[in-house]
Formats: C-alpha cells, sequence, structure tokens
C-alpha cells in the first residue's frame, strides 16, 4: 500500500487523535463546567488533526497500512463518543446518535464486505457529511449545559440536523456505488 514505514507525521497526528477520544469520553461524564470546556477543545484539537494527516500525507505521498486502518477509525471512535456523550447525558436526542453510528457501522460493513470488488472513493458529500457532524457537535460541546433555548442552541441543533440529512444522503449513495461495485464484479467473473 506504499511506505512500510509506519512512524510518519500523519500517522503521529492519528494516534494523537486516538488518544482523545478515552480523554473525550472522561471529560463528558464529568458534571463540572471547566470539563465540558476542555471535552470541546480536545474534540476540535483531535477534529483538526484529522485535516493535517490527510493534507500531509496527500501533500508528501505517504501512505502506509496503518493509516489506512487506524484514521477511519479514529475519525469514528471520535464522533461516537462524542454522540454518545451528549446523548448519555441528555442533551442530544438519542434518534440522532442511532442514525448516524448506524449509517457508520453499515458503511464500514459494505466497505469490508466489497472490498475484493473496488475501493470505494471517499465522495465530497462524506466530506461535506463529516464537517458538519464535527460543527455540530462543537456547538453542543460549547453550549453550557443550562443553557437549553437561545439562538446558539438552536443553530447547533440545525447544523445537527443538517449533519444527519447529510449522513443518510451520503449513506444511501454509498450503497448504492458499492452495488455498482459489486454488480459490475459479479459481470466481469
Amino acid at each position: 500500500m506504499g511506505s512500510a514505514v509506519t512512524w510518519n507525521l500523519p500517522n503521529a497526528l492519528t494516534v494523537a487523535r486516538l488518544a482523545c477520544v478515552p480523554v473525550l469520553a472522561w471529560l463528558l461524564t464529568l458534571d463540572e463546567s471547566w470539563a465540558r470546556d476542555t471535552a470541546a477543545i480536545v474534540f476540535v484539537a483531535a477534529a483538526v488533526t484529522d485535516f493535517f494527516d490527510g493534507a500531509i500525507a496527500r501533500r508528501r505521498g505517504i501512505t502506509s497500512r496503518f493509516g489506512a486502518l487506524a484514521d477511519p477509525i479514529a475519525d469514528k471512535a471520535l464522533i461516537a463518543v462524542a454522540l454518545l456523550g451528549l446523548s448519555i447525558v441528555g442533551e442530544l436526542p438519542w434518534w440522532i446518535t442511532v442514525v448516524i453510528l448506524g449509517r457508520e457501522i453499515g458503511v464500514t460493513i459494505v466497505r469490508f464486505a466489497v472490498v475484493r470488488h473496488g475501493v470505494i472513493p471517499a465522495s465530497r458529500g462524506g466530506k461535506v457529511k463529516t464537517v458538519l457532524q464535527i460543527v455540530a457537535i462543537f456547538l453542543y460541546l460549547a453550549i453550557p449545559p443550562e443553557v437549553v433555548a437561545d439562538a446558539w442552541s438552536a443553530l447547533a441543533a440545525a447544523v445537527m440536523i443538517a449533519a444527519v440529512v447529510m449522513t443518510v444522503i451520503t449513506g444511501i449513495d454509498y450503497l448504492r456505488r458499492a452495488y455498482a461495485i459489486s454488480r459490475s464484479a459479479s459481470h466481469e467473473s
């Protein structure tokens, strides 16, 4: 898959993002304002590493098996822990968490099922979905828990609904592309 060297800057950023996941989970369990503020900072810092690890890897032509496996795991773990934490503390409806995580699990299963026939590249819509999820989660984390009905929380809810809509649309698109690859492979054999 490319370089056999595992330790490079993009992979180090991915490992840092993975390390943020349990820290974020712990912070979300604490009922302290400093913990909530710190959770928002940790989440944004981890999300920013996703942008930089990809940009650096593309610019320098760095690939590795570790990065190909760990990067999407780190992304999904970060989003999952944030969504689960917000739902557990009652600030995000469970249906949103179930829809987003259900899509991610489903797409991951499909990805493994069709990988022998071809790779389904990330789509522009998938990138928009990820940005919307990150922004929405940040907005929820940045809302003090005692604030429930102001413009900030309305904005957070609106961005989260947009993220859910994009999550569903891109999930359907991914399934459509996976079906096309699988069908094409079955016609060739």
